[in-house]
């Protein structure tokens, strides 16, 4: 089973159970071992992520690390650049 130390912020998953699966999303936060706040800038924007339990989400490899850097610093996001950055892995996965 997969916890919160298997995830990291700016790490690109995808969604298994409930009606956004099969869908790609940006860690935001990791809340406790169980929980993480995950947006697309499109469906779940920025202003109101989504709690999802680990065990629901499919994690990749993939780390935006500007994303990340951006959200630890605490630096202006917008939903728009979350869409772009989500876009570009979006061929690779």
């Amino acid at each position: 089973m997969e916890t919160t130390d298997d995830i990291s912020i700016g790490q690109v998953v995808i969604s298994k159970r409930g009606r956004d699966s099969g869908r790609n999303f940006i860690v935001l936060n990791k809340l406790d071992s169980e929980y993480v706040l995950i947006c697309d800038g499109d469906l779940r924007k920025l202003d109101k992520p989504k709690k999802k339990k680990i065990k629901h989400l499919r994690v990749t490899n993939t780390v935006l690390e500007e994303l990340k850097n951006k959200i630890i610093k605490s630096e202006k996001i917008n939903n728009s650049y979350i869409r772009k950055q989500l876009a570009t892995v979006t061929n690779i996965i």
